[in-house]
């Protein structure tokens, strides 16, 4: 009689998916096919997410070292992946900590609310918030320790940073994406600025102030951590392959601001013709 061989699971077939992950959550989350296949856009997918735990996971111990409980406030959540990944690898074998996903999108807060149910996932909660408006919500602690915005759009990312000084977050965890807002502010203020420096020409051409634009965004961003008490990192997510919207700051609060970071950002709000921007970027 011939014997078949047994069944290999998902985790054996993938070697991608790490030993404790919830093969179910994958196939909920549409990473995984029903049979447990995957494709080379979800692998990509699950790389980057797990690679950005793979910055998360250190910062939750580390917050744990401190004190008895952990929350946790990703903004912009869509689906909510990084959530639930974040939930099934580090929370689900722990009895205490919270993860709250803020999303303007009301069917994918009503989906992850509907999922975060099934498997049992009690410790997370979503919001039908704009990043602006969740600072003021009730429905959340005044003290979040860890914050994540990945690819929150626009000035969404700014909000975020809002919402975390405002709840004194331990940890800022970005990936801004679509940053528009200073490139029309350059775009608008061309003609002036070309006769006042020549750094204008870095975005004299449209293609160069937008990415010129996106560029100075994170840069303000950074100098305005570091005015607030955080050492900031800049570096890059994964690999270009993968994503062109890259850009990684981890900011860690550590209560002693940089002393010319204010300084040194309006200084460049000045020099680039950025003034209108102030109140932004400088608080």
């Amino acid at each position: 009689m011939c014997r078949l061989p047994p069944a290999k699971s998902a985790m054996t077939l993938i070697p991608e998916i790490k030993a404790n992950q919830s093969v179910e959550l994958l196939k909920e989350l549409h990473i995984l096919t029903r049979d447990g296949k995957i494709n080379q856009d979800s692998r990509r997918k699950l790389k980057q997410v797990y690679h950005l735990f793979h910055f998360i996971e250190p910062l939750l111990n580390e917050v744990l070292t401190e004190k008895a409980q952990l929350t946790l406030a990703d903004h912009g959540a869509g689906k909510s992946y990084l959530g639930f990944i974040v939930y099934d690898l580090f929370l689900k074998s722990r009895d205490y900590g919270h993860i709250y996903g803020i999303e303007t999108r009301q069917e994918l807060v009503v989906k992850s609310q509907q999922l975060s149910n099934k498997l049992g996932f009690d410790r997370m909660s979503f919001l039908n918030l704009s990043v602006e408006a969740s600072a003021d919500s009730s429905e959340l602690p005044d003290q979040i320790d860890i914050v994540t915005a990945l690819h929150a759009c626009n000035t969404a990312t700014d909000d975020a940073i809002k919402f975390a000084l405002q709840k004194k977050a331990k940890f800022i965890i970005l990936v801004p994406c679509c940053q528009a807002e200073v490139a029309s502010v350059l775009n608008k203020y061309r003609k002036q600025s070309l006769g006042t420096t020549p750094l204008s020409e870095l975005w004299r051409h449209p293609i160069h102030s937008r990415e010129f634009g996106s560029h100075i965004t994170n840069v303000l961003r950074c100098l305005l951590l570091e005015a607030n008490g955080y050492q900031v990192t800049a570096t890059e997510l994964v690999g270009w392959e993968h994503s062109m919207k890259n850009e990684l700051i981890i900011a860690r609060h550590t209560g002693r601001p940089r002393k010319d970071a204010k300084t040194r950002l309006e200084q460049i709000l000045n020099e680039l013709n950025l003034n209108t921007l102030h109140d932004r970027f400088v608080y």
